[in-house]
């Protein structure tokens, strides 16, 4: 008996580290019906199966556990292990970070996608510097623009209560007369209710997520940018999985970054078409204001590219549409 109570537990030590597992945190501030986070959660999935059940990820959206602009820290700190943020939220940080994010530089997601590849080696190796290993990013839709009436000139922005979730859409919004306001995601309802703002530059994705029709009149359909999400995870996190478990996570981001941009593609048209099925007067820009819409982010383009390093001008000024 003695014999075999001995074989038993040195069998369950030798299976010990086979049935290691690793447990992650991971908060992101958009809701469960949004692509993004939808997309979060197959690649949460394909995680789980493809490493045998070794890494287990808790996906919290909405921001209930961790709001975004504390996400980055939370990571970087290890209070979480992984995270995902709107990637213009960092950048106060360096010019490098709105590389997604100045208006007009890319044309569609193709262009927008050229761009991200010319750009991902640069912010890998910043993030890297900061505790933080890059997963995967993903663009949303074409950032449209929404206000409470109609516009027509650059002269019906002075002085419209601009919602800015990044330092370049408050820029875009002060050169063109407005007054940028800063409104999380999901504050975005009650900021237009309550008339802290009267107009914003999302995407027809938020404008669906939050009921846009509920709050404002018109949606101007226009492709003024494809700024990104991005998911990392903690170093220290990152380097406790052994090699297998990191290449299957490793080829699970790349599965989720290519089906995002694919879902991003699709979102689209389908919530612009969701936009007019309730009611939101949808336009596109008028010629004259769109002329001023180009102006501006051209000088932006000028203006940004002038203060990157000159490596990061190099590998980034030949791929910018401008």
């Amino acid at each position: 008996m003695k014999l075999l109570h001995t074989v038993a537990l040195t069998g369950l030590l030798a299976a010990g580290p086979a049935l290691a597992q690793s447990t992650w945190t991971l908060p992101t501030a958009y809701p469960e019906t949004n692509f993004h986070t939808r997309n979060l959660k197959q690649f949460i999935e394909d995680v789980d199966t493809s490493t045998g059940g070794k890494l287990k990820i808790t996906l919290h959206s909405g921001g209930a556990l961790i709001k975004m602009p504390e996400i980055k820290r939370a990571v970087q700190t290890g209070q979480v292990q992984a995270g995902e943020i709107f990637l213009g939220t960092m950048a106060n940080e360096t010019p490098l970070y709105s590389f997604d994010s100045i208006p007009f530089m890319s044309a569609g997601h193709a262009d927008a996608q050229k761009l991200w590849a010319a750009a991902r080696p640069l912010v890998t190796a910043r993030l890297d510097r900061q505790n933080l290993h890059v997963l995967y990013s993903v663009a949303w839709p074409a950032q449209g623009i929404y206000a409470k009436r109609e516009l027509n000139a650059i002269g019906d922005f002075k002085g419209l209560k601009f919602r800015a979730p990044s330092p370049s859409t408050a820029d875009f919004a002060k050169r063109l007369g407005a007054v940028p306001t800063v409104v999380q995601a999901a504050d975005i309802p009650q900021a237009f209710l309550t008339g802290l703002v009267d107009a914003m530059m999302t995407s027809s994705t938020t404008g669906v997520d939050t009921q846009a029709w509920d709050y404002l009149s018109h949606f101007y359909s226009v492709p003024t940018m494809f700024p990104q999400n991005i998911v990392f995870v903690n170093k220290a996190a990152w380097n406790k999985l052994d090699e297998p478990t990191r290449k299957a996570v490793t080829e699970a981001a790349a599965r989720a970054e290519a089906r995002g941009w694919e879902m991003s593609a699709e979102e689209n048209a389908t919530n612009i078409g969701k936009l007019k099925e309730n009611k939101l007067t949808v336009l596109d820009v008028p010629p004259a204001l769109m002329t001023d819409f180009t102006r501006v982010g051209g000088e932006m383009a000028k203006d940004w590219l002038a203060k990157l390093t000159p490596e990061e001008r190099a590998a980034l000024e030949p791929v910018v549409k401008r």
